[in-house]
């Protein structure tokens, strides 16, 4: 990990031109080039735009997450900074900070769906898939959703949230990261207010997650196995969305607002006493800040 954990001035880093343009470059080869060649995919592929599966996601989530990569490593090389610097130590990659992570992203979502069972709220009727298939959808969906996280949290919580961070300090770097990663949800088609603040709240426990680890790889670990677990495990809503190829075949009943409705289980809000539960937790499991307040 790099030893440049703060600034001995404690004063804002310098925002001239050159940082503002390589924001702008890294806005211009994370979103907009990744943002054209989705829209040339679906002219030439025409997925239908209803189904949520591996076949129409897998290639969309991967350009995404290709370009959102190659755009901080671009700018890591321009400030002549190793990706460390950024929280994505690949000395650390898919080790155990990130396995740790998909146990507890796995976990805190199934608390979720147990909060809504134990109300009587939810319910599994049946399992779905079996041998090969269950194996294939599994893993499918697992490199859709770590396609998700790396893109997601590569975008809102590495380079984004490093440059912000030199000039505000960290939290209201990370208040302003988490509040853009909750607009850019809103164009999901089965998003409603609880499901969006509940995606800028979980935004803000991922600042947590790498302020305390010191790196991107848990969080990583922690976003790709809470979608994995509501899509494909639990087979319940995604922004309105029911995943093709799903474990179980699950049902739920009562108001949105308790049940999650279209948003699936994180729109619940149940979902918010998990978050703020999860958070305690990784105060206690990692006490100490390794993310500086204000990097240097």
């Amino acid at each position: 990990m790099p030893n440049n954990l703060s600034n001995p001035s404690d004063q804002p880093a310098p925002w001239g031109r050159p940082e503002r343009n390589r924001l702008l470059l890294w806005a211009a080869i994370g979103i907009v080039v990744p943002g054209l060649c989705i829209g040339a995919f679906h002219l030439v592929f025409k997925p239908h735009d209803d189904v949520f599966s591996v076949k129409t996601e897998l290639p969309v989530k991967a350009i995404m997450a290709f370009f959102v990569v190659l755009a901080t490593w671009i700018v890591s090389r321009m400030e002549k900074r190793p990706l460390d610097d950024y929280r994505l130590p690949l000395s650390q990659m898919f080790g155990k900070r990130f396995w740790e992570g998909c146990l507890w992203g796995f976990a805190m979502l199934s608390a979720i769906v147990l909060c809504l069972r134990l109300s009587s709220h939810f319910q599994i009727d049946s399992i779905t898939l079996t041998g090969g298939a269950l194996f294939r959808y599994a893993l499918g969906w697992a490199a859709v959703f770590l396609a998700v996280a790396i893109s997601e949290e590569l975008a809102f919580r590495g380079y984004w949230l490093f440059t912000f961070a030199r000039r505000l300090r960290f939290w209201p770097a990370a208040l302003f990261t988490s509040a853009i990663f909750g607009v850019a949800h809103l164009g999901n088609p089965g998003e409603n207010f609880l499901g969006i603040l509940q995606v800028v709240v979980t935004g803000l426990l991922f600042c947590l997650m790498i302020r305390r680890t010191g790196t991107l790889w848990f969080a990583l670990g922690y976003h790709a196995a809470w979608d994995w677990a509501e899509t494909f495990f639990y087979g319940t809503p995604d922004s309105g969305l029911i995943g093709v190829g799903h474990f179980l075949n699950t049902s739920y009943h009562g108001p949105n607002w308790f049940t999650g409705g279209s948003a699936g289980p994180e729109g619940s809000i149940f979902a918010f006493l998990v978050l703020f539960l999860c958070a305690f937790l990784i105060h206690l499991r990692f006490p100490k800040a390794l993310y500086p307040d204000r990097p240097i």
